[in-house]
């Protein structure tokens, strides 16, 4: 392997390592997950940052997180799903096609019977616009959705003040 390994800088496209290691985790042991969590975009979303950041807040807060990717298919989400049998599946749009999308795929997950129970919660820009209206809100929530977090700088707070609630026989009850 080339490159610095000392943490200097080496040049264009180098990356430095931290002098220290990381603080080791506060728990003495191994805690036990509290349920699996699926995170995927929709087939449309190419970004994977919010993904990324997802997973690792969720794991922050106990939880094992399945992170299925960008552009995920919907009949892949559904597959997943129906193999790993999560406590909970956590959507995620940045493109502005949240909406559409996950109605679209609500739908498919309401009406498949393996699935109809799984809680789910969707979240990021749910629109072109961002900050969608109280109605597309609401009709996320009626076709099926536990949880609707628009792009609105509370959305973190109020998603992780939930997952923070939540044990895994909570997630299955939420349905």
């Amino acid at each position: 392997m080339s490159g610095p390994t000392n943490g200097t800088a080496g040049g264009a496209g180098t990356v430095a390592r931290p002098a220290a290691p990381l603080p080791a985790q506060r728990s003495a042991g191994p805690v036990p997950p509290r349920g699996t969590v699926v995170v995927s975009s929709m087939a449309s979303d190419a970004h994977t940052w919010n993904l990324v950041f997802l997973q690792l807040l969720i794991e922050e807060l106990g939880f094992e997180v399945v992170n299925l990717g960008a552009t995920v298919p919907d009949e892949m989400l559904l597959a997943e799903c129906r193999e790993r049998g999560p406590a909970l599946l956590v959507l995620s749009s940045v493109n502005g096609h949240g909406y559409h999308e996950g109605l679209r795929v609500i739908r498919r997950l309401r009406a498949d019977a393996d699935l109809a129970g799984l809680p789910v919660l969707i979240g990021g820009k749910l629109g072109i616009t961002g900050g969608e209206s109280a109605e597309h809100i609401e009709e996320l929530l009626g076709a099926g959705f536990d949880a609707v977090f628009d792009d609105r700088p509370e959305g973190i707070a109020a998603f992780t003040g939930l997952l923070g609630r939540l044990s895994e026989r909570q997630a299955h009850e939420l349905r």
